[in-house]
């Protein structure tokens, strides 16, 4: 009896020291991982990064802007370890990507939906179909497009002033497919900037202004912005609908898309980096409600957890850009496909 007392107690030791070992080791993990990418994917990646550095001290986690595009631009060098990116990867990025033999893995993270707003002392705007976004923002608008009495009857006799993003974003990338049908086709004469923060600053401070922005960059400034629903014949059957979680995972908002994130290949069998890759996709269902994005099905997060951890690389959606109406069901089925 005494006997096996002497033994659960030396099992007990032993169970004890081999999870301090554990715990220890796992608080040595150290380094730098470099991450750029999207002002859009930014808030959602800082948010994760800064709940990885408080249980991993050691590993220190840069987060830089440079657009989609251009963190595009960055990780196809070989610069950062991963990049944000608020559409799937071009062809001229994959290819370039190849060239410089940077393998990749992508990850879809979190859902977003891109809000159109103006001024809050706009009171003639609620709502807009495409077709008067698209006479705002196509090519053939710059110059001559440029009172809001020219987009609708009953509009005031007023100067159209316009924000948006630049062209290196995604959500540029995005919002000219989705609005004058194609990929980086729009006007030039506009208030352009990577920093959403200034473009709300923009908006905000101009009676006269109308902008696009990442409707979690709308939640946070939503005191200062006014949001304008979009009318749009292909969803919710033909109906004004303002972007929300509800709309985005029914497929009834017309500037809804999922976001992402994509890890060289070879830094992710550095241990920092495949750590804080698989605590993101672990955590970001929970982390992107606080920043003000939709999440994944939990089924994504598996799927892509998967993805990661058998170091899948290339894209799933062909190394096609920007694609409108993707929803979740068939980023599945591809990633299904895929396999």
């Amino acid at each position: 009896m005494k006997r096996k007392k002497m033994m659960a107690s030396l099992l007990a030791v032993l169970s004890i020291v081999g999870l301090t070992f554990l715990a220890q080791g796992q608080r040595q993990i150290s380094g730098n991982i470099k991450v750029d990418g999207s002002s859009t994917v930014y808030p959602l990646t800082e948010a994760v990064a800064e709940e990885f550095q408080r249980t991993n001290p050691r590993v220190r986690v840069t987060v830089g802007i440079s657009g989609t595009g251009g963190g595009f631009k960055k990780f196809s060098r070989g610069e950062v370890d991963l990049i944000g990116a608020s559409r799937p990867i071009r062809a001229v990025e994959d290819e370039t990507c190849r060239k410089n033999k940077i393998a990749y893995i992508e990850l879809p993270v979190a859902y977003d939906a891109i809000a159109v707003v103006v001024n809050t002392a706009n009171n003639w705007c609620n709502h807009l179909t495409v077709e008067e976004l698209k006479k705002m923002w196509e090519p053939e608008a710059q110059g001559k497009i440029t009172r809001w009495s020219q987009i609708r009857k009953g509009f005031p006799n007023r100067p159209l002033k316009l924000f948006g993003a630049g062209a290196d974003s995604g959500t540029y990338d995005f919002f000219t497919a989705a609005i004058v049908g194609k990929e980086h086709a729009s006007r030039g004469d506009y208030m352009s900037s990577e920093d959403d923060n200034q473009l709300v600053q923009g908006i905000a401070g101009d009676p006269n202004a109308l902008g696009f922005l990442p409707f979690a960059y709308y939640l946070e400034n939503q005191q200062r912005l006014k949001l304008v629903a979009i009318q749009c014949k292909c969803h919710n059957n033909g109906k004004p609908m303002k972007p929300s979680e509800k709309a985005v995972r029914e497929n009834l908002y017309h500037l809804a898309r999922p976001l992402f994130i994509y890890v060289n290949r070879k830094s992710a069998d550095r241990p920092e980096v495949a750590a804080f890759v698989e605590f993101y996709l672990n955590n970001a269902g929970k982390l992107c409600k606080e920043v003000g994005y939709i999440p994944l099905p939990k089924q994504a997060y598996n799927l892509a957890l998967e993805r990661f951890r058998k170091r899948v690389t290339g894209s799933v959606f062909g190394a096609k850009g920007a694609q409108v109406g993707l929803t979740i069901e068939q980023l599945l089925a591809a990633e299904a496909k895929k396999k």
